[in-house]
Parts: structure tokens; sequence; C-alpha cells
């Protein structure tokens, strides 16, 4: 029997690497089937609203989404709608896995490991954000939560077991930030404790980029807070060749949604050349996470495979191929 899932193909590039993953999905002809529904630009369109109703209760329904890029404005205009959609199916754990590729623009060889970020609080929520009326006083609010701590650093150790990882670390700042990174981090050794077959430090978020940029290898599982996730998981991108082969899945107790940490990319939208391997590993993650391990399998071997052939590689990868032609090589060694 079928499985249907929620797709919203996204902004800029969305819908070009959208069709990429469905192409890839298709091909392994594992029943799945797809409902389209719309946010961002796309949707306000369509409807007038970023994230319409109508979108919430088909990701409900299905449990299950595959999303493309939404445009965020910087600095001013409406706020993020990845934001909107985490707090309101309240996708606490965030896990952005990082894999060397070949024949990329990676700054190391073998590099294997995992950011779990929580999702939905501390200073990236940017609560209660303020200007004062002068406009010389801006202020936002860092709310952390025990439930929200030991929640994230318990599916990060869950996680290491379930995938056999040796080491947890977990990042914070509770040297200058005693209260909320504080807490996070007194409830990571607390959490800690109960699974003595993983080893567990802790590192300070400075010092933790500057290990991660001269010794990567060193780190197997990283746990961090909201903003510090944000960051590291973009730096840990940059250390297998960039966002274009950098994956996220947003998970809660119920509801999941997958897909490419990299932006709606509108300066190349439309012109073909859109590297879609980031939404296709997101696919992967989500097959993982519907059981279907072997199709899992099939697709990141598949990447890995053309991106070692330099078979139509995107110019971000230092080919010339398009889109929709390393789609085709992809599919040739599916």
């Amino acid at each position: 029997m079928g499985r249907t899932i929620a797709v919203i193909r996204g902004d800029g590039i969305g819908p070009e690497i959208m069709v990429s993953a469905i192409r890839v999905l298709d091909a392994l002809d594992i029943g799945l089937e797809y409902e389209f529904v719309e946010a961002g630009v796309a949707a306000h369109q369509a409807t007038g609203e970023l994230l319409p109703a109508a979108t919430l209760e088909t990701i409900a329904r299905h449990k299950v989404a595959l999303k493309g890029p939404l445009m965020t404005p910087v600095g001013g205009g409406f706020s993020s709608i990845n934001v909107q959609l985490r707090k309101h199916f309240d996708l606490y754990a965030n896990v952005r896995p990082v894999i060397t590729f070949p024949d990329t623009k990676a700054r190391y060889q073998d590099i294997d490991l995992i950011t779990v970020r929580e999702n939905t609080e501390g200073a990236y929520s940017a609560e209660g954000q303020t200007v004062s009326e002068d406009g010389e006083i801006a202020l936002s609010m860092v709310r952390n939560t025990r439930h929200g701590c030991e929640r994230i650093v318990r599916y990060a150790f869950e996680l290491a077991r379930r995938q056999r990882r040796r080491k947890i670390t977990a990042v914070h700042k509770a040297n200058i930030m005693k209260t909320t990174s504080g807490m996070f981090l007194k409830v990571a050794r607390e959490v800690a404790a109960e699974y003595p077959d993983i080893a567990f430090n802790e590192m300070i978020v400075d010092n933790t980029c500057m290990q991660l940029v001269m010794n990567p290898h060193q780190f197997d599982v990283i746990v961090t807070t909201n903003l510090f996730g944000d960051i590291i998981s973009d730096l840990c991108a940059g250390l297998v060749g960039g966002l274009g082969l950098a994956p996220g899945a947003n998970i809660g107790s119920e509801i999941a949604i997958f897909e490419a940490v990299h932006g709606s990319a509108p300066d190349i939208a439309g012109k073909g050349v859109a590297n879609p391997c980031a939404l296709l590993l997101g696919a992967a993650q989500m097959l993982s996470h519907m059981g279907l391990e072997d199709a899992a399998i099939r697709v990141r071997s598949a990447i890995r495979e053309t991106l070692d052939a330099r078979d139509n590689t995107t110019p971000d990868l230092g080919g010339s191929g398009t889109t929709s032609s390393f789609t085709d090589a992809l599919l040739k060694r599916l």
C-alpha cells in the first residue's frame, strides 16, 4: 500500500530541485504519492497568505513533508515561514548530517558528523523583539526551558545509540550566559549520565568553531541550542563542500518535515543550474524516517557515484551540467 507525503515546492530554485527529488522518488518505485501544497511567496501570490491553513492541515494529515527552500527577508518584512512551521508542529529536533562526497570543494576527507539542534526556543526564536521609540535600543529575549533542553539532548543520545555513534559533544556558552546556556549544559550532563555507553564531552561554542576548522574528525554528534546549532551546522556544511550538500530534518513527536538547508537562491532561479543534492539528501533522510532504509541507501549511493564520476555536475560543483542533466545521470545509477 502506498504512502502519501505533503510536498512544498518552495520559492526561487525550490520548484526546480523539487522536480529532481520527485523524479528520484518515483524511480525508487516504493509506492510514494504526493499532495502538493503551497507556502511562501508562491502561496501569497495564490491565496494572499504565506502559510495557508490548508497547507498546515495537509501536513498534519500526512505527518511527513518534503519542503523546498522558502524565502525569508533580511532585516525586515515577514517572519520566517520555516520558524512558523517548526513552532506550529513543535518540530523540536533539527537534525543536520554532513558527509564528505567525492570531487567536491570539501576541505577534509572522511567527514561524517551530525548536528542536533534545538529547534523551537532560545535566541533564534527571537521572542519579545522591540525597538525603542528613538530607534537607539533593540531588545530580544532568550528563553530556554528545562523541558526543551532535556528532550533535545535525549533525542541526540537516542539517535547516537540507534546509529551506533561513539560520542556526543554538548556545545554551550555557559561561561557567559550562565542562566540560559547554563541550564542547557546542566541538563545535558544529567541526561548524559543515563547513557554510559556513549562518550560525552562539553565544549564552549567559540572553541567548537575553531576545533571544527582545525580537527573536525574529533566530533561525532554535536547537540546544542537553537542559534548555536544554526551557525555550527553551516560551518559543518562548509567542511564538506557547502550548503549544496547539506540536508536537514525537522522532527517532532508526530510530524517531520525534511528539506535542503540552503536558501531559495533567487539569483539562479529559472536558469536550470541549481544543485539538487541537498534536497535529495533530505529526501533520503525522509525515507530513513519512514522506515525505507534500503531506498535511502540507494539515493545516497547514486549521489556518491554520480559525483565521483563528475557526470553532469552543476556549476557549484565545478561542472557544466544542469539540474535536469545531473538528475538524468543520477537516475542511471539508481
